[in-house]
């Protein structure tokens, strides 16, 4: 049984309410983009932050949850997107706030991860961390491959 601290039992409580927050913003944006490819990234990240939110939740009940492959880091691809000189305008703003929002969420992750006590439950809040960068990596490529971040 996982014994948290104050500090711990709050941090996770606002790292669950972000959770919350991103599965209705990409429920949201899934259903207002225009791009199918834009519209799948969406889907596939509301089932990545359910899952990140039921595994806060079994850390706030006192249990670390297993993270798939155990401590092996599972190795994903970026995801590659069709390119395009053209774009919608309201996709783009989709995007932008997306991508503003995991690094915010990845930020908040890092500060929690540092304050934990118990080892396994920084692992498992770093795997979860990782998947928000890539997320984050996923709308930066699909944003660059359609022109709408040109990085310099």
């Amino acid at each position: 049984m996982l014994n948290l601290s104050q500090k711990e039992r709050m941090l996770l409580e606002d790292q669950k309410s972000h959770e919350q927050m991103c599965i209705e913003n990409y429920t949201q944006f899934s259903q207002r983009a225009k791009c199918p490819e834009l519209k799948q990234l969406f889907n596939e990240y509301v089932t990545k932050e359910q899952q990140h939110l039921d595994s806060i939740n079994q850390i706030l009940n006192g249990s670390v949850p297993n993270i798939q492959g155990g401590n092996q880091e599972q190795q994903s691809q970026p995801k590659t997107f069709a390119q395009s000189n053209t774009y919608d305008s309201e996709d783009a703003l989709l995007c932008k706030d997306a991508l503003m929002a995991e690094k915010y969420i990845s930020g908040a992750y890092n500060t929690t991860i540092f304050e934990c006590c118990d080892t396994n439950l920084r692992q498992v809040l770093n795997h979860i961390q990782k998947e928000e960068q890539e997320h984050g990596e996923g709308i930066f490529n699909y944003m660059k491959s359609k022109g709408i971040y040109n990085p310099q």
